[in-house]
């Protein structure tokens, strides 16, 4: 954990607390999943996991967003759908962004806790090799 790690209003305790731990002690933004077209909160997932990247799916609205970059890659991509062991697919998610030192993403790791049980868990990271980076901060 970083002493000026950032956290979103929203973020659930456990999942604010689990990744920050996946920050590998850099500097890391959190922020909550937000529906933009209901402000939702609980979403399917579908998680590429083998290269990196997520498609979340509100469960009030049935909106479709990318998380980071991952539209530029979804093409190629093999996507499964995120699931707890308790059987649930329903998840609170958030975003953790992990900072290098002059500010710019070196990392999106995808945390999702599930609504049922509150497992939580990483279910998808990938490094951002590129920049600039600020516009990753905003799609999550």
């Amino acid at each position: 954990m970083h002493a000026d790690d950032q956290v979103g209003d929203g973020v659930s305790a456990e999942l604010a607390a689990f990744l920050r731990d996946a920050g590998d002690g850099r500097l890391v933004k959190i922020a909550p999943s937000v529906c933009g077209g209901c402000d939702g909160r609980v979403f399917l997932v579908l998680v590429d996991d083998v290269e990196g990247g997520a498609e979340r799916e509100c469960t009030g609205c049935g909106s479709r967003a990318f998380i980071a970059d991952s539209a530029e890659f979804w093409e190629d991509a093999d996507p499964g759908a995120a699931g707890c062991p308790c059987g649930s697919e329903a998840f609170e998610a958030a975003v953790a962004f992990s900072l290098a030192d002059d500010g710019s993403v070196r990392w999106v790791t995808v945390g999702l806790r599930c609504r049922r049980d509150g497992v939580v868990g990483v279910y998808a990271d990938w490094k951002i090799d590129y920049s600039p980076t600020d516009h990753l901060l905003s799609m999550f």
